[in-house]
């Protein structure tokens, strides 16, 4: 397992500790998966993309180490058209 710290915005932003693909794998180059691109059976057009993981890794394994404020924009209003003037979320 190799661990990286990973900055996230869904569900909310916050610090991630992270499994990484490994670099040396011969199968994902250290990308962590495949683009397939598949089609229409009728038409054959292009009907969109899947991606397919990696065994070297597990894109799934994450833990949250800390939960962050929501960011505010340059007026200094929350990006959150509910929430008030200030922010009250742990840790500030």
């Amino acid at each position: 397992m190799r661990l990286r710290i990973h900055r996230t915005n869904w569900p909310r932003p916050a610090l991630v500790l992270t499994d990484t693909p490994r670099l040396d794998c011969p199968d994902c180059q250290g990308i962590g998966g495949h683009n397939h691109d598949y089609g229409d059976h009728e038409t054959g057009e292009y009907a969109g993309t899947e991606w397919e993981p990696c065994h070297c890794w597990d894109e799934t394994r994450r833990w949250v180490l800390l939960p962050l404020p929501r960011r505010r924009d340059w007026h200094g209003a929350s990006t959150d058209p509910s929430a008030g003037a200030y922010s009250d979320e742990p840790p500030f």
